[in-house]
């Protein structure tokens, strides 16, 4: 397996420059940073992670400026979202940005998505919640047609534009797009718009049923086995990584607390060590 890290940069962590070098020094493979534009105060959406939402959530630095910063001050480290929340943002903006990121990176961009959990987030970006994985699927597919056309155009019920340039193009391709979630549609998510799967999965034999089951399913549709990047690992031990592996994971992404250089460097250097013994 190959090991990686996850992070939520804010104003009041490690900076990303100083996080990415310390994760290309200890032997990481990749750095991934979540998103959130912002945080309704209402707080209606219920946090699925329990009753209290963490401060870091609304402290968030935007991921593609940490990752620029990142990318431009190391030399193999790959850099993604985990995850992009496609859904409050343009996709001609966002196709520009990702294909801009991975030209400047030398081609180490990957780009995590997900529709997200806020629903009134989504709303003050425009989108209705209950159409936003339909919203998803438009935005991923129109990328697509703009990152791998001279000139695109695009016609969607939520995505329309006709005939547009765009530069760069990805120096990837295809640019990797992994699909986050864990819904019941999400493996039909990934099947017709991914090139990965992104699960947080927390019941490991219920990831490995999964994971079997988008394999078989890849097969029966032709297509290459599917990659698996499990998002945001928390408390790691060699067991889990070890079910991982036999799970069918390919790489694991570490997750760091939102701590200053104090705190994360000494655990950077653990999680090394705990990933060299499974690699």
């Amino acid at each position: 397996m190959q090991f990686g890290l996850s992070m939520f940069i804010t104003d009041e962590t490690i900076a990303p420059v100083a996080l990415g070098r310390a994760a290309e020094d200890a032997g990481f493979d990749s750095i991934f940073v979540p998103e959130h534009t912002h945080i309704p105060a209402s707080r209606e959406s219920p946090w699925p992670g329990g009753d209290e939402l963490p401060r870091e959530y609304s402290h968030t630095l935007d991921p593609f400026v940490s990752l620029s910063a990142i990318a431009a001050t190391t030399q193999r480290l790959r850099v993604g979202t985990g995850i992009a929340l496609i859904v409050e943002r343009d996709p001609i903006m966002l196709a520009h940005e990702a294909a801009s990121l991975d030209h400047l990176s030398g081609g180490r961009f990957e780009l995590g998505i997900g529709a997200g959990w806020n629903l009134e987030e989504m709303r003050n970006h425009g989108t209705d919640p209950a159409r936003r994985f339909a919203v998803m699927r438009e935005r991923v597919l129109a990328m697509r047609e703009i990152w791998t056309h001279d000139e695109a155009s695009f016609h969607g019920e939520f995505v329309d534009f006709e005939r547009i340039w765009s530069w760069p193009k990805p120096v990837q391709d295809p640019l990797p797009v992994w699909v986050g979630g864990t819904g019941a549609k999400v493996l039909d998510r990934v099947l017709e718009y991914g090139d990965g799967w992104f699960p947080n999965v927390r019941d490991l034999d219920e990831l490995a049923a999964r994971i079997a089951e988008l394999q078989r399913r890849a097969a029966d549709a032709a297509r290459e086995r599917i990659p698996i990047t499990y998002f945001g690992l928390r408390d790691p031990d060699d067991d889990k990584l070890e079910r991982m592996r036999a799970a069918g994971v390919d790489r694991v992404l570490l997750m760091l607390p939102p701590a200053g250089a104090d705190e994360t460097l000494p655990r950077v250097e653990r999680y090394a060590e705990l990933a060299a013994r499974h690699r």
